[in-house]
């Protein structure tokens, strides 16, 4: 896999404070943008209208529409990493399954907040280095999840398959499936999150219990 990013996708971050400024500002009137119109009436000319600025000085951070909404999906997925670590010591003194439901309450609640968000996340990934960055931050959010179990005791097998980031992915292919359906993460596809992530993670618990690791040749059991 090609890891390098298309510079085309990527914004450019402003150093000085004016310059910062109006880089907010455009991200702001993005979002608004999005919220009113969706992703089909999205676009720089528009953008630039609504701002009174010219189509040159939104290109000149943001080389394309892509690098706007790149930028945007950064900044949510650095806020829900960031609110979830805010919020570790809190789950340290849960059970595994409680702390599941938390996790996932506290996603929906996100998503439902953000409409843009939720737009541009779960609706699926604008470009490969948005795509790159959800990953990432699945992992991330996955790693803090092991950590977070670990200090409770229950331990997950390390290697392959990273078994906590692919709870946190089963969670999110719900919340998609619902945005897609929906529009909105309805309360039974919570609830199908919750148990998909319970499910697939407590005979891992269990082998992990015995044994630091799961052998990748053979299906975790349940011991009796």
């Amino acid at each position: 896999m090609n890891d390098a990013l298309d510079p085309l996708a990527i914004a450019r971050q402003p150093t000085q404070q004016r310059a910062r400024d109006r880089f907010d500002r455009i991200l702001a009137e993005a979002e608004k943008l999005l919220m009113e119109a969706g992703l089909s009436g999205f676009s720089v000319p528009v953008l630039a209208e609504r701002l009174d600025y010219t189509r040159g000085s939104i290109y000149a951070y943001f080389p394309t529409p892509y690098a706007i909404l790149n930028e945007l999906v950064a900044r949510y997925l650095v806020e829900i990493e960031s609110q979830f670590r805010a919020r570790a010591d809190e789950l340290r003194g849960m059970t595994l399954r409680e702390a599941i439901g938390a996790v996932v309450d506290h996603s929906v609640s996100f998503y439902e907040a953000n409409p843009v968000a939720r737009l541009l996340i779960l609706g699926g990934a604008v470009t490969d280095d948005s795509f790159r960055a959800q990953e990432m931050t699945i992992k991330h959010l996955g790693d803090l999840g092991r950590a977070v179990w670990k200090d409770k005791g229950v331990r997950l097998p390390k290697g392959q398959p990273d078994v906590t980031t692919l709870s946190v992915d089963i969670a999110t292919a719900c919340f998609r499936r619902s945005y897609f359906e929906h529009g909105s993460i309805t309360p039974a596809y919570r609830d199908a999150a919750v148990a998909a992530m319970i499910g697939f993670l407590m005979p891992y618990v269990d082998t992990a219990s015995a044994s630091p690791a799961v052998p990748t040749s053979k299906k975790p059991r349940r011991k009796a």
